[in-house]
């Protein structure tokens, strides 16, 4: 399968100046991919561009991945408000998180992680606004959709920081064309305005052409919003806290593909895995037949976990839900569990126990919980609000969340 087709086959194909996507064929080009560092974890909205990095990494381009240690000073704009300043401190160890992460995924021998950060200290206000501010013009810029939302009648405003964010993200395209030769930039199709900037710095000050591929956001088939934390259902790509506390536990992570519903599960399987067209529709066909076995779902957690965490982590997550879910609780290893599961630790109130585990938002969500008998230590009901956990095991809210008392 060619690059073309396959782009179009996982759905890795939305706004673009690519004239005809059968021309990423024919020449391996050299593209990057950005992120900010505006949380110590991406999400899954940010591991579909890297799936379709991955697939360009495939047919032999050369990766370049940027993490914004100079960006995430200011914040990508929003739709709506302005970003709230992260500290230098916060933007450091959010772009020492990011970028392991971006290595542990996004596994290519040549990979090249960049920090615009590197160049930008180096760059003299006025020489910017001489080399790139005169390179726009102010109608260009207030055409853009998000500066329309912000400045239209109800916006919440702009701040010249936010509104400036554009020329910088397009003069990190031109740096890496004029030192590395990167023509193509890869992003969300929510980053396209902003991409399009380096096209035009590039072409009017080196004469020269660069071209931006984007793929559609992916949206919860169930709540019609995006995947990403803007929206307030984030599921992170870390496993477990990081010092920030932006994680989903590895066994919420492969339980929340394999909760996916029936209609969505095909194209997620193209979009976040590494499996065959021929292996897809294969588990497609015995989906039809039999949904009820979930067989496609199992196949879409297994093949992401796998992707963000590794085999051995997804194994071992397998297991503990084939063990946490069987009517027989006493073979449950607590030591699996311990690295799969949110952990509180044993003398802890109930309350604060099920908040720290984020088996509930607040202690009173936890004492509604509680009072509808649907919180259990090693299956016995608790139902005592002022109770402590005196036992190791695993404490259990509802049906399906679960921790481990250590």
């Amino acid at each position: 399968m060619k690059l073309s087709e396959e782009l179009k086959y996982r759905g890795f194909v939305a706004e673009t100046t690519v004239k005809n996507i059968e021309d990423l064929d024919a020449k391996k080009h050299s593209f990057y991919l950005g992120a900010d560092p505006s949380a110590d974890s991406l999400t899954i909205g940010n591991l579909a561009a890297l799936m379709m990095a991955a697939c360009f990494i495939r047919h032999g381009y050369k990766p370049y991945l940027l993490v914004g240690g100079a960006t995430g000073q200011i914040g990508d704009p929003k739709e709506n408000s302005e970003r709230e300043l992260k500290s230098l401190e916060e933007v450091s160890h959010n772009k020492e998180c990011i970028t392991e992460q971006f290595r542990r995924i996004v596994k290519a021998d040549d990979l090249t992680i960049v920090d615009n950060y590197d160049w930008f200290r180096e760059i003299k206000y006025l020489d910017f606004l001489r080399e790139v501010g005169k390179s726009f013009s102010m109608t260009q810029l207030l055409d853009r959709q998000f500066v329309q939302n912000r400045i239209g009648e109800g916006g919440a405003g702009i701040s010249y920081a936010e509104f400036s964010y554009t020329l910088i993200q397009g003069y990190d395209f031109l740096h890496l064309y004029r030192k590395y030769g990167v023509d193509l930039q890869i992003c969300g199709a929510d980053q396209y305005g902003n991409a399009s900037s380096g096209i035009h710095l590039i072409r009017r000050m080196e004469n020269a052409e660069a071209n931006v591929w984007s793929t559609p956001l992916v949206i919860d088939p169930v709540s019609g919003k995006k995947f990403g934390k803007s929206e307030g259902n984030a599921v992170w790509l870390a496993g477990s806290d990081n010092g920030g506390g932006n994680f989903t536990s590895m066994f919420d992570f492969y339980q929340f593909w394999i909760n996916q519903a029936d209609e969505a599960v095909e194209n997620l399987l193209k979009i976040y895995t590494t499996y065959e067209p021929d292996e897809i529709e294969s588990v497609m066909v015995e989906q039809k037949k039999a949904p009820e076995a979930r067989v496609a779902q199992k196949m879409l957690a297994r093949g992401v976990t796998e992707v963000v965490h590794g085999k051995e982590l997804t194994d071992e997550v397998i297991l503990l839900t084939e063990q946490l879910f069987s009517r027989e609780k006493n073979d449950i290893d607590i030591d699996v569990a311990k690295k799969l599961l949110p952990n509180v630790e044993k003398s802890e109130n109930i309350l604060e126990g099920l908040v720290k585990t984020g088996l509930a938002k607040s202690k009173s969500e936890a004492r509604k919980f509680i009072k509808g008998k649907a919180v259990s230590l090693n299956n016995e009901k608790i139902t005592d609000e002022n109770a402590v956990l005196k036992k190791t095991g695993i404490l259990k809210k509802g049906k399906n969340k679960f921790a481990v008392v250590v």
